[in-house]
């Protein structure tokens, strides 16, 4: 099902799978595909943005009560810095005002803050990390 499209962008709900290998070659190339998996994939809402017929972006959402988490936002090297992640943040903050979610937040990668500020997300706590790789913790309340 197409949701919205814009400027030759299409985003669709798409399945965990169809994901996967998106979230593999971005965030993790040396990990198989299988550690790519969050064990609540099944009840996430995934989102894929296509760009004449190529999926060039994923990102899943994690809702429990009033409260949705970003997982696995993940666009292809070739198309960062495009205005992308941008184009599926607006949809999915759109679709979870519709539903009633008060409170969106992610483990942000340090080097995608400045994305996730441009939304009105705020850092809170302290810098920790997942390896080698540095996160912050950010959220937003959604009005």
């Amino acid at each position: 099902m197409v949701i919205v499209s814009q400027e030759g962008l299409i985003i669709r709900k798409i399945e965990a799978e169809t994901a996967l290998p998106l979230r593999q070659q971005v965030l993790w190339p040396n990990k198989t595909l299988e550690k790519c998996r969050v064990e609540e994939d099944a009840q996430g809402e995934h989102y894929g943005v296509y760009l004449q017929g190529l999926l060039v972006c994923v990102a899943s959402v994690f809702i429990q009560q009033d409260s949705a988490r970003l997982r696995k936002f993940a666009t292809l090297e070739t198309y960062q810095r495009q205005g992308i992640g941008q184009f599926v943040l607006h949809r999915i903050l759109d679709d979870l005002k519709a539903s009633g979610v008060r409170v969106f937040w992610c483990d942000a990668r340090e080097s995608a803050c400045s994305l996730y500020q441009r939304f009105g997300m705020t850092k809170s706590g302290e810098r920790f990390y997942k390896g080698d790789i540095p996160y912050r913790r950010m959220s937003v309340l959604i009005e």
